[in-house]
């Protein structure tokens, strides 16, 4: 299966900061890209589009090497960012005189349907959009001019959830012709449990996995149960463990190991992503 983003030793280096990571996205997927705040997710987003420097590493995109091929990546790339980042004075008909020049592949008539189907008013002032009609419009930029590979950072942080439905519901349908893929930035994991295909999770600049969704699901769990079940050897095997005066609960990574463990004694379920970058960020607690 083909990949349509391939990132090889990637490394950035700051002060007190390292990012060193390595993951790849196949083709026709939405892939969410997890991690709590200052993990390296918008370090990496912007050294994939060439906005930082790296220290190290390759980044592929559509095969090509993203150094030596930046113009013609970017021309099949499409963001969606947390903040408006065109013109807050002009309406979308005049951000689109000056956006479709760049793009060999621009298709006027597919931007003025999807201004029609995301309910956007060509001829109101962007300032006058509220932030699910902002992404919107972003979105509606992006597939105007054909992005096979669509990157989103935080884009539903902030709205309501009658928007946040809608977007998710837009992004569910655009991999549906397999043509395009989405990278989706995020923290709040319960958007990617309705649209992801696959995970990618970073933590303090290194990968803790990227796998699909569904594998995540059936390796990890949650234990709950008495805290006379604990010992020293079994505390080593949690990831990520909370005590109170009334049990313990906490995170593992191999459910089937972790039912022979504990024979019943304790509680095995499902982890949520939530539980399990909660558990692998903050360890015991």
């Amino acid at each position: 299966m083909e990949n349509v983003l391939e990132i090889i030793n990637l490394k950035k280096e700051y002060t007190d900061f390292t990012l060193e990571i390595t993951f790849s996205m196949k083709k026709g997927f939405i892939m969410g890209f997890i991690g709590p705040n200052g993990a390296g997710k918008t370090t990496t987003i912007k050294m994939i589009m060439n906005l930082l420097r790296r220290d190290g590493g390759i980044i592929h995109v559509f095969g090509l090497n993203n150094l030596e091929h930046d113009v013609a990546i970017k021309e099949k790339i499409g963001f969606v960012y947390d903040e408006n980042h065109y013109y807050e004075d002009l309406t979308p008909l005049e951000i689109k005189t000056i956006i479709a020049p760049f793009y060999s592949t621009w298709d006027n008539n597919a931007f003025l349907s999807y201004l029609k189907r995301f309910d956007l008013p060509p001829s109101k002032k962007i300032q006058q959009f509220s932030k699910g009609m902002k992404a919107k419009f972003s979105l509606a930029v992006a597939l105007s001019h054909n992005a096979e590979l669509i990157i989103l950072d935080e884009p539903t942080s902030g709205l309501d959830p009658v928007f946040r439905r809608e977007l998710l519901d837009i992004f569910a349908e655009l991999i549906q012709d397999e043509t395009r893929s989405i990278l989706f930035s995020t923290h709040i994991t319960s958007d990617l449990d309705r649209t992801a295909d696959y995970i990618t999770f970073i933590n303090n600049g290194k990968l803790v996995f990227s796998m699909e969704k569904d594998a995540i699901f059936t390796t990890y769990g949650m234990i709950k149960g008495s805290t006379d079940l604990l010992d020293t050897e079994i505390r080593k095997k949690f990831i990520g463990l909370r005590q109170t005066p009334y049990g313990f609960e906490g995170l593992m990574a191999d459910v089937e190991q972790t039912r022979r463990l504990f024979d019943g004694r304790a509680l095995v379920e499902k982890a949520s992503l939530e539980d399990i970058m909660l558990y692998t960020v903050k360890g015991e607690v």
